[in-house]
């Protein structure tokens, strides 16, 4: 059995079993794919993918437990070669994070900036997405730090650490009727048509849910998972606007004014996760703390020792987390 066998097995399941795609991503050739990937399963004596002819299939189920296994031995590998570097070079390596279009635009620049300041010899890599693929990515390794709001919770193979608290905004074009009034209501608010975020982004469950126990249906009319989407269309007329409090900028946002949805809706908690068995070097630790304050080398690491969400829970009970 050889590491090279382990990472074009690994490339392939994740690759949908396409391996045309994964020999791209690993910059080899299919049929040394296909020719190790048989090799392997005569070593193992089981039967790891299912064929229709040339094309591989499905997993097996030997295959499923077998390709877990895998997982975690590739992850100790690259923690040893991290560990190993950790001490050769501790300025240079790689940092990859999974996020949404709401925390790449609008909170992380200025820790990105100030990240680069410090480690000029670090990598960055940022992927997009939706908060499921955003969690996916990291359980899979695909990248080292995912940072949503939701979600996040039901991947119970990360550390997920709470970071800060936000609110929502209401986005009007200036004089429109719902700056008159003396207190906003949700009563009110659903009289107007809504543009707001897609479903599973940026809060929106808390704010479906917000609307529900009162009773109320939103006249949603138009989703997006872009803030700036959202006030593009608010400007067109097309209804009032609900986006996270920090993506409106007044300086920007000219035609636009914004109404505090504070006591509308309850916080939400943006939260950093990354599986249990990355080796965290130093730049990792220092990233993680410009991102949130409090969450230092030590609370990190208590956080990882953690041997269950009800400890990891308890440990971050009586925080105060700063709100955006």
């Amino acid at each position: 059995m050889k590491l090279q066998q382990l990472r074009f097995l690994l490339a392939v399941a994740q690759s949908d079993l396409n391996i045309t795609a994964a020999a791209e991503r690993l910059f080899t050739s299919q049929p040394g794919i296909s020719k190790q990937i048989r090799l392997l399963e005569e070593e193992l004596g089981v039967t790891i993918f299912e064929r229709n002819g040339r094309q591989l299939s499905t997993i097996t189920p030997a295959g499923k437990a077998i390709i877990s296994q895998v997982q975690q031995v590739l992850a100790g590998v690259d923690a040893i070669r991290d560990a190993a570097s950790d001490f050769i070079s501790p300025d240079h390596g790689s940092l990859s994070i999974a996020t949404t279009h709401t925390q790449a635009r609008y909170v992380l620049p200025p820790v990105i900036t100030a990240f680069r300041a410090q480690y000029p010899g670090v990598r960055l890599q940022m992927h997009q997405g939706n908060p499921e693929q955003i969690s996916e990515m990291a359980a899979s390794g695909t990248v080292d730090f995912a940072i949503a709001t939701e979600a996040t919770a039901e991947f119970g193979n990360l550390v997920m650490m709470p970071c800060y608290l936000w609110n929502r905004a209401i986005i009007i074009p200036c004089g429109h009727p719902l700056q008159q009034r003396r207190q906003l209501t949700l009563r009110a608010l659903s009289k107007y048509p809504i543009v707001t975020y897609v479903f599973g982004f940026t809060g929106r469950s808390q704010l479906d849910r917000a609307f529900r126990e009162r009773g109320l249906e939103p006249q949603v009319v138009l989703t997006a998972t872009d803030a700036d989407v959202i006030k593009t269309y608010v400007r067109l007329g097309l209804g009032v606007g609900i986006i996270a409090r920090m993506a409106f900028d007044p300086e920007l946002d000219t035609t636009l004014c914004a109404l505090d949805a504070s006591g509308l809706f309850p916080p939400s908690t943006t939260r950093l996760g990354f599986r249990p068995s990355l080796f965290l070097r130093g730049y990792h630790y220092d990233f993680i703390r410009l991102f949130a304050n409090h969450l230092t080398r030590e609370t990190v690491d208590s956080a990882i020792a953690a041997t269950s969400e009800q400890e990891r829970d308890a440990l971050f009970k009586d925080l105060q987390l700063k709100e955006m």
